[in-house]
Order: C-alpha cells, then sequence, then structure tokens
C-alpha cells in the first residue's frame, strides 16, 4: 500500500449513489439529498468531496447554469451540475433507492 491517505472516502461513495439516482445535480441539491438519507454532513464537505471526485474521475462536470432569480447577493447564480464519471463505482445502496422510491410516489 502507498504512503498517505487512502482515495476511497463514505462521503464520495454516498454521493455516487445520490448521483446514480438522481442521473445530474447541482451541489445544494446533492447536500440536501444526503442530508435526508445520511448523517449530517456540512455543505462545505459536500463541495470538497465533488471537487475531489472531480480529480478521481468518479465524478465529471455535466453543465454549467446561470439562472435568473431574486437572491440575496443579486439577481443570478451559476449552477455547476455534476454526474457520475467513468470510474465511479455505484453499489445499488438500499437506503438511497428506498428514498428516490419513496420520493417519486
Amino acid at each position: 500500500m502507498g504512503r498517505g491517505r487512502p482515495v476511497k472516502s463514505a462521503i464520495r461513495q454516498n454521493i455516487v449513489e445520490i448521483l446514480y439516482f438522481l442521473g445530474k445535480g447541482y451541489g445544494y441539491d446533492i447536500y440536501k439529498t444526503y442530508r435526508d438519507i445520511f448523517t449530517p454532513v456540512t455543505m462545505r464537505s459536500i463541495y470538497y468531496h465533488l471537487n475531489k471526485g472531480i480529480e478521481t474521475e468518479e465524478f465529471k462536470i455535466a453543465e454549467v447554469k446561470k439562472e435568473e432569480g431574486n437572491y440575496s447577493w443579486g439577481n443570478t447564480v451559476t449552477k455547476t451540475y455534476y454526474s457520475l464519471g467513468s470510474k465511479a463505482k455505484p453499489t445499488m445502496n438500499e437506503e438511497v433507492k428506498k428514498y428516490f422510491d419513496k420520493k417519486q410516489k
């Protein structure tokens, strides 16, 4: 085994499971879904793992959209949508599957 921290992460694997069922999603949407299913995690941690997942090719940027609205910081927001990358290995987590089955009803 090499030196340093292991590349795999439980949080990143949970995000892989969420994106498997979502198809694509932006950071805040992924964060809300994660908190509904798993133990609480910070939004900063989700964004860290999304960026790390791009480096490890578990995620890829599907698209970047600018959306108009009435936000506290101005009239536009830039949303980065993520999807599964080539090295993502979803395991069909039962908790995530139940969550999305229940949400579709």
